[in-house]
């Protein structure tokens, strides 16, 4: 069986989730550095099937997108040369750094492990994730 995995973007780090082999539900996987992604990809993929890449897509409220977008274009190019048989998804992904904040806040993580960026980078990647499941689901029915 396959899984989806998906991205939180950035700069630097990029967040990492994967959904369960039945794709029901997703899971924080890791935080990589974004230099190292391909790397750190081809290794996970060697264990995994992998169908499909969700990438988060930022926008502003007023439905602008932000200005990592056209980084975030080049990533998603690159990863369809090199992976044409993985389907590449773009999904909203506001407010699920505000959403993995309050989360960890109710799950009881420390404070210094909430202001601990690759942790919210994780975690917004598996919110990212779990919505675009609830979307697919609700699509279906």
């Amino acid at each position: 069986m396959s899984r989806i995995i998906a991205i939180d973007f950035g700069l630097k780090r990029t967040g990492v989730a994967v959904t369960d082999p039945l794709k029901i539900i997703a899971t924080s996987l890791t935080t990589v550095n974004t230099n190292e992604f391909f790397t750190f990809f081809e290794n996970y993929h060697k264990n995994e099937k992998i169908e499909e890449l969700v990438i988060g897509y930022p926008k502003h409220l007023n439905n602008q997108d932000v200005e990592i977008v056209e980084d975030i274009k080049k990533f998603a190019e690159n990863f369809k040369q090199k992976y044409v048989e993985i389907k590449v998804t773009f999904y909203d992904e506001r407010y699920t750094s505000k959403m993995a904040s309050f989360a960890m806040v109710q799950a009881g993580f420390k404070k210094k492990d909430r202001q601990n960026k690759a942790n919210i980078d994780k975690i917004s990647a598996a919110i990212l994730l779990q919505n675009y499941l609830e979307y697919k689901k609700n699509k279906i029915e």
